[in-house]
């Protein structure tokens, strides 16, 4: 036992080092989000003002305030670099995996399970992709994790303190996790969580506890959410309508995707354990009434993802929370396959990865031949950093193939060379577009040097604040995401439209140099009015129009 153990513990340490924490400064910030959440903390530290978010020096209501607090504490400690903005994703997920593993010890008191299920987690497409990417929502799936750990716990517990101290755990969890994203974290542990209550006739139960649970989470979010009313009243106004109600169930919501979407976005999330998928839902299906912790899961599974379904609003993130109990009864499943001698599921797991590997590499060899047109070229260093991370999901691959052994866990390794060679695989057609950083660095000499600093694009010009260190950047004919901040008194003389981007820029010089920094769209060109600058430096869609300081 204590062979297996230190094994299990040394594999899951060298999947978290190589996929999670190497490569995190080995790739630029991606625009918008990356260098909008890099900002959004690097002012607050700033300002030393951790109750209201601010971008560009102008107000930020789109989400609360608690995931910034981890990306502040990771900026406090690493400083401002690249692997402290996503260290707090990374956090977040590592401590999702060890609830997870928490879990399935509380469900099956099995120690090798309960690493399987942590394994099987962290290789997750969706949760790695996810999990080394600064968004909040690595942080609110840990909270909603926690919050269904909780209630599993109030579930196993035998008397009242048991189930006193679950709930109020339960409360704090969603409480934290309300002020991370907002209402979505508390929406979303209800409808997990009562369907499984009443299938196994502990409604009463949930009635009767329940209210600790909400105490607790006034209790915990209660404070920030009276400080921000003050400082900020029309906070809740603009949070509550726009960002809840109007992103999600207006007909002009953002994001508008299909009803069906999040279906392959579920597939492919589960490499590279795709073929445990079907099997693990069937089984914990059937097996639901000896085994009630499988109904809890499939709840789990299930109801989030048809709330988030019906919603119109989508992005890929949002079901992020579904992947640690599908993690769960994965690890569940593969342990009643390996216990009956059922190698097949394992075999063609093993041959899915394979042939991942493989389409995505015809894929890269087709691009390099440039035989599709308008479409990114993939040539030289890219071309072999993409090819040796597909060549070694398929290497992989093929060592779980191997029949009647154990190395059908080495499936787990097939996303490692992705993850270290990621930043090296991406095309500079992409690099110039989303991740500006290596753009500002070649002209920094004179962006630093520049009175006023512009941009067309929050997230070029949240990747300029955050590598220039100055909050003063400001918006050049479009608001995007900063509208609702820059409508306030205070924040006016912070965008410039077109009409009036001569008459300003007239004025602008009579103190100093004047740089505008434009994300074009493809084929997109540079505005006649803006031809007379003194310096144009063109790179694919990111262009520097420079202007000199009048005397």
């Amino acid at each position: 036992m204590t062979l297996l153990k230190q094994y299990w513990a040394l594999a899951l340490s060298l999947l978290f080092g190589l996929v999670y924490l190497i490569p995190l400064n080995g790739r630029d910030l991606w625009q918008p989000d990356e260098t909008r959440y890099a900002e959004i903390s690097r002012e607050m530290l700033e300002r030393s003002d951790w109750l209201v978010p601010h971008l560009l020096g102008v107000r930020y209501f789109e989400k609360p305030v608690a995931g910034y607090w981890f990306n502040n504490i990771s900026q406090w400690i690493f400083g401002d670099n690249n692997f402290a903005v996503r260290f707090g994703s990374v956090f977040s997920t590592a401590l999702a995996a060890v609830l997870v593993f928490t879990l399935a010890m509380l469900m099956w008191r099995n120690r090798r399970t309960a690493m399987l299920a942590s394994l099987i987690f962290l290789s997750m497409l969706l949760v790695f992709g996810v999990g080394t990417y600064s968004v909040l929502d690595p942080m609110v799936s840990l909270w909603l994790v926690a919050a269904m750990a909780s209630y599993y716990l109030s579930v196993r517990a035998c008397g009242i303190r048991g189930r006193v101290t679950a709930f109020l755990l339960l409360g704090l969890a969603c409480g934290m996790g309300f002020m991370t994203k907002g209402f979505l974290a508390l929406a979303v542990p209800v409808i997990a969580v009562l369907p499984a209550a009443i299938l196994q006739g502990r409604f009463r139960q949930l009635l009767i506890y329940g209210p600790l649970a909400v105490m607790s989470a006034l209790m915990i979010s209660l404070p920030w959410i009276v400080s921000i009313h003050r400082l900020e009243p029309d906070y809740w106004h603009y949070f509550f309508w726009v960002e809840h109600i109007q992103r999600f169930a207006d007909e002009d919501a953002q994001h508008k995707q299909p009803f069906w979407y999040y279906l392959p976005v579920l597939l492919l999330g589960c490499m590279p354990w795709l073929a445990l998928l079907p099997g693990a839902l069937w089984s914990g299906w059937c097996n639901r009434r000896h085994a009630p912790e499988l109904l809890y899961l499939l709840c789990w599974v299930v109801m989030p993802l048809l709330f988030f379904s019906v919603a119109k609003g989508k992005l890929l993130t949002y079901i992020l929370p579904c992947m640690a109990p599908l993690a769960l009864l994965m690890a569940a499943y593969a342990q009643r396959c390996q216990a009956v001698g059922h190698w097949r599921v394992f075999r063609t797991n093993a041959v899915i990865n394979v042939a991942f590997g493989l389409i995505c590499l015809a894929a890269l060899i087709v691009l390099n031949t440039g035989m599709v047109k308008d479409v990114v070229e993939v040539r030289g260093a890219t071309f072999a950093a993409g090819a040796a991370s597909f060549v070694g999901w398929v290497l992989f691959g093929l060592i779980a193939w191997r029949e009647k052994s154990r190395c059908w866990t080495w499936a787990a390794a097939c996303p490692v060379a992705l993850s270290l060679l990621v930043g090296q695989a991406i095309p500079q057609q992409v690099i110039d577009s989303k991740q500006p950083q290596s753009f500002i660095a070649d002209h920094r000499e004179m962006l630093s040097q520049s009175h006023q600093v512009l941009s067309n694009s929050v997230g070029v010009a949240t990747a300029l604040a955050w590598e220039l260190k100055r909050t003063d950047v400001l918006m050049y004919r479009q608001t995007g995401e900063l509208q609702y901040g820059l409508s306030y008194p205070d924040a006016q003389g912070r965008f410039i439209s077109d009409s009036e981007f001569m008459p300003w820029l007239a004025e602008a010089r009579k103190k100093g140099n004047v740089s505008l920094v434009l994300l074009l769209a493809r084929d997109q060109r540079i505005p006649c009015d803006l031809r007379a600058a003194d310096k144009i430096y063109w790179n694919y869609r990111s262009v520097l129009v420079w202007y000199r300081q009048l005397p």
